[in-house]
């Protein structure tokens, strides 16, 4: 069966071409744009961050909101350049930063801004657009290209690449990344045939390549997405190498833990998440489900009460900073995912700190 797979995975590579032709960049929407200018509510002479520029769109709109200004951060260089050109827009209003979250608190040291300084912060997590629009940087499913995935787009020499991370781990770890970051059904398979491939054929370098590996592993099985489109096989496995290769989930608690400590009084955050594994860490940051500032692996609703044996280590599990603005989580509506797919797996939390 494993012969199998691989002679199927042998045809499709060698039918395969490397397209690096130029590739424009499609128009950026901002996803549920209205709900995050809502709850984050721009006010004049206020400071405020978009901790993943992006595109710029959230950015430009709390800019059109208000009389304020605002810190723009984003580890991805094309991010930057397009943050310096806003700059340009709004003069004396625009601050443009490049890092990622784990890097912020160096930034605002150089700027000289402290901690309870900022009036609200925005997230917008995921993968950007113009990422997806250049096939040659990996992240994208239809647009071939070698097997990159870094956000920072070799900002830092040190970072391993996905098509690295393909080449040198070991079964095992394989359908650890696959099984916890994309929560592939079949990252078993998908690692044991990886594996196989390295040694009897190459090493899988490109986007098609590992598509069209994922494919033989489920020939028979057509997948849809949540609007009931056809989804690639292969979508899980794209997005946990993704997670894996730029660190996402420990940047995202990092960023969330300085929220906490650089919004005001009153100060608002806005989180945008597009998968559970995002918004899981969100949700317990605000909740106050966390073991020295990590966010708890276990719900609350798991804790055996027995545990706990005096008032003080209850109010311990319960203290948060942070007061939840929406009780449950806020989705977009039917036009937004009509006009703009992409936006059908958000979900928005926002929260004021209160203490």
């Amino acid at each position: 069966m494993i012969v199998r797979k691989i002679q199927r995975f042998h045809r499709a590579v060698f039918a395969r071409k490397l397209c690096t032709e130029h590739v424009r960049y499609r128009d950026h929407t901002p996803v549920m744009l209205n709900e995050s200018i809502k709850h984050l509510n721009p006010q004049d002479n206020e400071l405020y961050i978009d901790m993943t520029f992006g595109a710029g769109g959230h950015s430009k709109k709390i800019l059109e909101s208000a009389d304020c200004k605002l810190i723009t951060l984003d580890r991805d260089p094309v991010a930057y350049e397009k943050a310096k050109k806003l700059a340009e827009e709004y003069p004396n209003r625009v601050t443009p930063l490049l890092g990622r979250f784990s890097e912020l608190p160096e930034l605002l040291k150089a700027k000289e801004i402290k901690q309870s300084s900022i009036d609200g912060m925005l997230f917008d997590f995921g993968c950007s657009s113009m990422q997806l629009d250049v096939g040659e940087r990996g992240f994208s499913i239809s647009k071939n290209g070698y097997l990159d995935m870094r956000m920072d787009a070799g900002r830092d020499p040190n970072q391993i690449t996905a098509r690295e991370v393909l080449a040198t781990a070991n079964e095992h770890e394989l359908y650890k990344i696959f099984k916890i970051y994309g929560e592939e059904k079949k990252a078993a398979k998908i690692a044991q045939t990886i594996i196989q491939a390295r040694y009897m054929i190459k090493n899988i370098e490109t986007t098609e390549e590992l598509v069209d590996l994922v494919n033989s592993c489920c020939p028979d099985e057509k997948r849809l997405d949540k609007l009931q489109r056809p989804q690639s096989n292969a979508t899980k496995v794209f997005q946990a190498l993704r997670i894996f290769v730029n660190n996402e989930l420990n940047e995202i608690n990092y960023g969330m833990v300085l929220a906490k400590y650089f919004l005001k009084l009153n100060g608002k955050l806005v989180t945008i998440c597009f998968h559970s594994l995002e918004d899981t860490i969100v949700k317990r940051h605000i909740a106050g489900n966390l073991i020295n500032e990590v966010a708890n692996p276990v719900p609350l609703k798991y804790l055996s009460p027995t545990l706990v044996q005096d008032q003080e280590t209850i109010n311990m599990f319960l203290d948060t900073p942070w007061q939840a603005v929406n009780k449950h989580v806020e989705v977009p509506s039917d036009e937004e995912v009509e006009r703009n797919p992409k936006s059908r797996s958000a979900r928005l939390r926002a929260a004021i700190k209160i203490k």
